[in-house]
């Protein structure tokens, strides 16, 4: 329930914090016989000051803070409806014509991103999905296999012992007349025994080996060094509790998400860098509405497959359908043609690879040095 509640609190932030971020220019006031401006007194001449930019009419209702709260999620004044189907089907069209100035009708590139990954972070929280729940080598499992062998050795004792007095009565009887009958069950007994011995023998030598590989690499470490102690520090941390360095990994990704933008568009200008056309904003505002829908696509397949649909169809939409998403938006957006938007696409999914490797070197600098 805790988790639920975090989860429902982080989406709601999440769509509070792209509300402050986004333009409130283009949105719907009704007329309620204001004439002059609440903030700055400005005489009004439509539903917002033309010179503050304040709506005209201020709600001032105990209901109207449950439909600010609703309206800051999910934009429900139009702007995040008119977005979502763009965004999802004709990403090219969306981001080419808010580069050319059609910004009131749309959710922002940076709004929309915010929102698609406080969302996907709060869905993630409500169904628990965790990197610090991955399975990871654990340290206690060199004290475990210490156990075993303490455990081994105590029993082959104990069988030892009991194969040395077997063999002390057989002795005793083989001398004594008229206790020959009693030999051979005594034999058998310790026939068993010696088969006992033989196999905690094989045993203490795999956990022998097991324990030697296992403490080679505990005391051996990564050896890796930098020469920067705080950030040896943290690799050394990284490496005695490595489900802590997951779990600050996962916090890391929620936190610096946005530096995915700055990493991406340099990537996107090289597909263009022979053409003045295309400007560095016009790659900034593809790569943050491709990075909002691939954000949203992530929460509607964790969202499927925890209702029960395949691996596989997951697996096969997280394979193509970001592609395709990607060649629709390259085409739309920079007005090429079929070949050279396909070319240019797998290209740009290769240069994802790379943005993935550097966006999680540093998050992992960031959580040594954090």
């Amino acid at each position: 329930m805790d988790d639920g509640i975090e989860g429902i609190g982080e989406a709601v932030t999440g769509g509070l914090a792209a509300r402050a971020v986004e333009s409130a220019h283009g949105e719907g006031g009704a007329g309620h016989g204001e004439t002059h401006c609440g903030n700055c007194s400005t005489e009004l001449v439509g539903t917002h000051c033309h010179y503050c930019g304040q709506k005209a009419h201020v709600h001032r209702s105990i209901g109207a803070i449950g439909h600010e709260l609703i309206h800051g999620v999910f934009h429900l004044d139009g702007k995040f409806w008119r977005t979502l189907p763009l965004l999802m089907f004709q990403p090219g069209q969306l981001t080419r014509r808010y580069i050319h100035g059609e910004r009131a009708k749309f959710v922002s590139p940076l709004g929309m991103f915010l929102f698609g990954v406080f969302l996907m972070f709060g869905i993630l929280t409500i169904y628990g999905v965790s990197l610090s729940n991955l399975d990871v080598e654990d340290p206690q499992a060199v004290v475990d296999v210490g156990a075993a062998r303490a455990n081994l050795d105590e029993q082959m004792a104990r069988v030892q012992e009991e194969r040395e007095e077997l063999e002390r009565r057989i002795a005793v009887v083989g001398s004594q007349p008229g206790q020959s009958w009693r030999l051979p069950a005594l034999e058998q007994r310790a026939a068993e025994l010696d088969d006992q011995i033989a196999g905690m023998q094989v045993g203490q030598n795999s956990l022998e080996a097991i324990g030697g590989t296992t403490d080679a690499a505990q005391n051996s470490g990564s050896g890796f060094t930098t020469g920067w102690d705080r950030l040896d520090y943290g690799i050394e941390k990284i490496e005695e509790n490595p489900s802590l360095a997951l779990y600050k990994l996962q916090a890391n990704f929620y936190k610096f998400s946005w530096l995915l933008i700055p990493i991406s568009v340099p990537f996107v200008w090289l597909l263009f860098f022979y053409t003045r056309r295309f400007k560095m904003y016009d790659h900034t505002v593809f790569v943050t509405y491709s990075l909002a829908f691939m954000s949203l696509f992530a929460i509607m397949l964790t969202v499927l497959g925890f209702a029960g649909v395949g691996a596989g169809w997951i697996a096969t939409a997280a394979t193509f359908i970001p592609f395709i998403h990607m060649y629709k938006q390259l085409r739309g957006t920079y007005d090429i043609g079929r070949i050279t938007a396909f070319l240019r696409t797998c290209i740009l999914a290769f240069f994802c690879i790379f943005t993935a490797m550097i966006f999680f070197i540093l998050l992992l600098a960031i959580g040594a040095l954090g």
